[in-house]
């Protein structure tokens, strides 16, 4: 498994697994437990969820396939924008806690930014972190001016932000921010919710790899060496496809092609969220 280190010195994985939809159906929550327990299996320890998925339900997910390997498991969850006051980001934090069956998240983060000063949602963190019950923060859907803002003796570990190949917007200017100060960004969508796993640009290079179109989509996601991606899976051939995926180098000529079919940007984007 590749790994990335964060700010605290803390190893992650570079591939992780994500939740977004999970919890939705009652009926399908144990296939989707089972799944995320195959990818612990296979190494991608990092799971991400949040109190919005489902509301909550993605995290009682989270529980179940955690139970009885908790210490295996870097645990990322978020607090919603509308609960990030001092008190209500604590609330949220132990609600969580709760249905994540677990007496700490490894990595607490704000969904976007709300109407809470920044500098109350850090102070809640804060507590948060010296009570215990979290053990790093960071952002999500962070640009440059926020992160610039929440700069100065920040903490933050992480800036989860929308990224695949046909959103790289986040490459003019935010991800090497992220870098030089050698904070990772953790990549949602990285196969743009599975619509570019039939995508027709991709399929040279993934037949020149053995591979699936998806898995050249992952493999450029993190290739930079500081980028996580979180993709979620349920099936089971689709984790160890996932897996697979940190295996692939791309060639130069691999990057050249993908940068003609989706050319990266020119100037400055608007941050982009789904």
């Amino acid at each position: 498994m590749k790994t990335i280190s964060l700010p605290s010195g803390e190893v992650v994985p570079m591939l992780g697994q994500g939740t977004w939809y999970m919890g939705e159906d009652q009926r399908r929550r144990a296939e989707e437990a089972a799944a995320l327990k195959l990818g612990l299996d296979l190494g991608m320890t990092l799971i991400d969820t949040a109190e919005m998925y489902a509301s909550g339900g993605a995290e009682e997910v989270v529980r179940e396939a955690v139970a009885g390997r908790r210490d295996e498991v870097f645990i990322v969850s978020k607090v919603l924008p509308s609960n990030a006051s001092l008190r209500g980001t604590q609330a949220a934090c132990d609600r969580s806690l709760k249905r994540l069956g677990t007496d700490r998240i490894d990595l607490y983060l704000l969904h976007w930014r709300g109407g809470v000063p920044l500098s109350e949602t850090v102070a809640a963190f804060d507590a948060l972190k010296a009570a215990g019950k979290i053990r790093h923060w960071g952002v999500s859907n962070f640009d440059v001016d926020d992160m610039e803002e929440l700069d100065a003796g920040s903490e933050a570990q992480a800036n989860q932000v929308l990224y695949n190949l046909t959103r790289r917007g986040v490459e003019f200017d935010l991800l090497p921010w992220l870098e030089e100060r050698s904070i990772p960004a953790m990549a949602y969508s990285p196969i743009e919710q599975g619509i570019l796993q039939d995508d027709r640009r991709l399929a040279g290079i993934a037949a020149r790899h053995g591979a699936t179109a998806a898995q050249i989509a992952l493999a450029f996601a993190m290739r930079s060496g500081n980028v996580i991606a979180i993709p979620k899976a349920v099936q089971a051939e689709h984790v160890r496809a996932n897996r697979a995926a940190l295996d692939i180098e791309l060639t130069n000529e691999d990057l050249a092609e993908l940068d003609a079919a989706f050319p990266p940007p020119a100037r400055k984007q608007s941050l982009e969220m789904i």
